[in-house]
């Protein structure tokens, strides 16, 4: 707080910094995307003959305006992507606010663009993938600030020991469990349409989800060791999923369940492997 005024962050010099970074970094991507969106054929890139710019959809005449708008808007959401890095408060109530703040100004610039670009339910599916991200991010935080206090919590001998099957252990997990073997593909398969479900049938069943479960498991693995229970929370949340997405869909999607055990599993034997050799090797 500065002048009676809330400020999403409190060091200046820091933002501009990591803004300015983040608005190159959008301008290079939204080039980048002119690159790929122009005339590149298969012969390769020695025959590549022009650049095809996103014009926020304006009408030829205008062309110019609308290259230069998109170019603007790219590098206000480069710009509000690299001042996410920083931390917008210690704790309490105000980083809840900071928070919420800054979501809301980078999705209003993204559904700004996708509104223009392509079309409103566009700009809904990139604002929804916005929110995941958003959600993934501070649950990987919260899951952090749990692992930091149990660890304080342990040096002061107030650690409980480990619970049956570890059920307390995988608790701070759960949320994001739910989220990718539930809500995300729920979501998706409301959003996929024509006769390809790219988004629910083919991106989210052999990328997101082995990826989530996998990386996810890992994660728990390494701290807390072997915990049965996350790989069965992952298998029951595509269980619900399945018969959810059955009242607007006919997709046979029981494929997944063998997916999210086999990955879920294995990365939680692996975080659960390198823990125990992490702990070996500091025993030497």
């Amino acid at each position: 707080m500065k002048g009676g005024k809330p400020m999403l962050f409190d060091n200046k010099k820091q933002v501009l910094h990591r803004a300015l970074a983040g608005a190159l970094l959008g301008l290079a991507a939204h080039a980048l995307m002119g690159r790929l969106a122009g005339d590149f054929p298969i012969a390769g890139p020695d025959q590549f003959t022009g650049y095809g710019f996103l014009d926020c959809g304006f009408p030829d005449e205008l062309e110019g305006w609308g290259v230069a708008l998109s170019f603007a808007l790219f590098a206000l959401l480069g710009a509000e992507v690299g001042v996410a890095t920083l931390p917008f408060a210690g704790e309490g109530r105000i980083l809840v606010l900071r928070t919420l703040a800054h979501f809301a100004l980078t999705a209003g610039t993204m559904a700004l663009w996708a509104g223009l670009t392509f079309d409103p339910a566009g700009a809904a599916l990139l604002v929804f993938l916005l929110a995941v991200v958003y959600v993934l991010v501070w649950l990987g935080r919260w899951v952090g600030w749990y692992v930091e206090l149990s660890a304080i919590r342990a040096k002061l001998g107030l650690s409980p020991g480990p619970s049956p099957m570890k059920w307390r252990e995988t608790l701070p997990y759960l949320p994001f469990a739910a989220l990718l073997c539930l809500l995300l593909p729920l979501a998706l398969r409301l959003f996929d349409g024509g006769y390809v479900p790219v988004l629910s049938g083919l991106l989210y069943p052999y990328i997101l989800l082995p990826a989530g479960a996998f990386c996810s498991a890992l994660s728990l693995g390494r701290r807390r060791g072997f915990c049965p229970l996350y790989p069965a929370a992952c298998v029951l949340g595509i269980l619900v999923f399945i018969p959810l997405a059955r009242l607007f869909s006919n997709m046979y999607d029981w494929p997944m369940v063998t997916i999210a055990l086999a990955c879920s599993l294995a990365g939680d034997l692996a975080g659960a492997a390198l823990r125990r050799v992490r702990k070996g090797g500091a025993g030497v």
